[in-house]
């Protein structure tokens, strides 16, 4: 009798873990991941693209200040700028963030030849977008157009230099991850490298319009 009892109260001790384990299976409840929206390369990305649009904010800021307090703009006895050749030239920029997206839907579906050939088509667009600027920019100088002929000649080649070297460090970017597609590098669950270039690249394209309408149109 003494047994029976004794066993009762092990058997009523013993019972509540193996409902619990009976409510929960044979392992602990499954714990939903908790991911994070964006990943570190995105975000550093993102975080360097608002460094970017506060320094350019404040270049567009200096070039409306002296714009807008001159009575006659352009100066007189300065070169004018070339409008036809680089509206051109715009569209070449612009077209080039097409060939970038498309670069991105190719890099989602596998397609690493596609991948790499639209990648090399946009660094081609980008170069020679550099090429007219560099050949434009030799002829004003040419013309009497320089950083010290004027505050004029001054912020143009500040502000449009500035994004020519953004321009230049897209194209390095541009490159690079052409080279890592060409190795194999990415697939298309995981092609980060190629979706932050295009972040960076479509930043520089979306500045060149705002820039030409107000140094060369305005």
């Amino acid at each position: 009798m003494v047994k029976s009892s004794t066993a009762r109260k092990l058997n009523e001790i013993e019972s509540p873990p193996r409902l619990k384990r009976a409510a929960f299976g044979d392992g602990p409840p499954p714990v939903r991941p908790n991911l994070p929206i964006l990943n570190n390369a995105r975000l550093a990305v993102i975080m360097l693209l608002a460094a970017e649009l506060m320094f350019f904010a404040g270049l567009i800021g200096a070039f409306l200040v002296f714009r807008l307090s001159a009575t006659v703009w352009p100066p007189p006895f300065q070169p004018r700028l070339p409008l036809g050749v680089t509206g051109v030239n715009s569209l070449i920029l612009l077209f080039s963030a097409l060939t970038m997206h498309w670069a991105v839907i190719a890099g989602g579906a596998g397609m690493t030849s596609k991948l790499v050939r639209q990648l090399g088509l946009t660094a081609l667009l980008g170069a020679l977008f550099l090429f007219i600027q560099g050949y434009e920019w030799v002829r004003l100088v040419h013309f009497g157009l320089t950083t010290s002929s004027s505050v004029y000649g001054g912020l143009f080649y500040t502000l449009i230099g500035a994004h020519g070297v953004h321009v230049f460090g897209g194209l390095i970017w541009l490159l690079t991850v052409c080279w890592q597609a060409k190795r194999g590098r990415f697939t298309k669950t995981n092609f980060v490298g190629v979706q932050t270039a295009r972040m960076y690249w479509t930043f520089v394209v979306a500045l060149w319009p705002v820039l030409y309408g107000l140094v060369y149109l305005y």
